[in-house]
């Protein structure tokens, strides 16, 4: 650095290059802090992710169930226990094969993942809004938490009666009796985790001068990811534990009704049916969930 005789010549380029790294400020916080809170756990989710998928995985995943299969198997086929009581495995795929013939398996499965869909994406929603309310906000929280909790523990049968009232026997009731289920999981977990964010990287953003919208978009929200993942995951859990109260509501299509109607008819090994199609169903979706993970992780990371 060179000065002339009053020491003032260095000065412009000084004020320049402060400038030039004010403007570029923004930038390198919000790198900075989008690694600081998310790289790590995306790192790790990633890897995690590679080795849930792999075969191993996978063969480890299904050896409880084949083992499950094979004591089923051999109970039935080797005592005397009736088929009234416990089916075998044979003759649940043959009830499964039954109401295919008739066109009913598809299409009960076909109404029951179109409503756990349609209240599960309504209810995560709305979950996700309140729970970003609460959990910014303390006067929301203040105002807001002990309603919702109070409600959250209302059983989900006890909501029935009100909504036939309310909105009929059609689909709007079903999938709003879903809907409800599948919020509170996601504001629960939402509302939490943004309480919780590290406050060091919140007022890091700030002092880097980032405004409360890419506040959220660049720290918040990349930090409460695996949260967020993690309520929508048990959102659709619920969402399929309220699909059979929902269809307890006259319905007359889906696996709830295929549930109940069994259960009225002493069809046992549809009912057996009916809860293996739930898990399976229950377990795909999840992992459909886990794949959105992967890339949200990838890229908040």
């Amino acid at each position: 650095m060179s000065f002339d005789e009053r020491g003032v010549a260095s000065l412009p380029a000084a004020r320049s290059s402060s400038s030039e790294e004010r403007a570029a400020a923004p930038r390198r916080a919000a790198s900075l802090l989008a690694w600081a809170g998310g790289e790590g756990a995306s790192a790790a989710g990633a890897d995690g992710a590679d080795q849930r998928f792999g075969a191993r995985t996978v063969l480890l995943g299904l050896l409880l169930p084949g083992i499950l299969v094979a004591v089923w198997w051999s109970v039935t086929t080797f005592t005397d226990i009736s088929a009234v009581i416990l089916p075998s495995p044979e003759q649940v795929v043959l009830a499964g094969v039954e109401l295919a013939e008739n066109g009913l398996l598809s299409t009960y499965i076909l109404i029951s993942l179109q409503r756990v869909l349609l209240g599960f994406t309504i209810g995560a929603s709305v979950g996700l809004a309140l729970g970003a309310l609460v959990g910014l906000s303390r006067v929301a929280s203040q105002l807001l938490s002990p309603m919702l909790g109070a409600l959250r523990a209302v059983p989900s049968l006890a909501w029935v009666p009100l909504l036939i009232i309310y909105l009929g026997i059609f689909e709007e009731s079903k999938v709003t009796l879903i809907a409800i289920g599948a919020a509170f999981p996601v504001f629960t977990t939402v509302a939490g985790a943004l309480r919780h964010v590290d406050p060091h990287l919140v007022e890091a953003g700030r002092a880097f001068g980032l405004g409360p919208g890419r506040l959220l978009t660049i720290v918040q929200l990349p930090a409460v990811v695996p949260s967020i993942v993690s309520g929508l995951r048990l959102a659709l859990a619920q969402a399929w534990l309220f699909l059979v109260a929902a269809e307890l509501i006259a319905s007359s299509m889906g696996l709830g009704f295929l549930l109940t109607d069994s259960q009225y008819n002493g069809r046992v090994d549809r009912i057996f049916l009916a809860i293996i199609l739930l898990a399976v169903l229950g377990k795909t979706s999840d992992a459909l969930i886990g794949i959105g993970e992967r890339a949200l992780l990838k890229r908040w990371g």
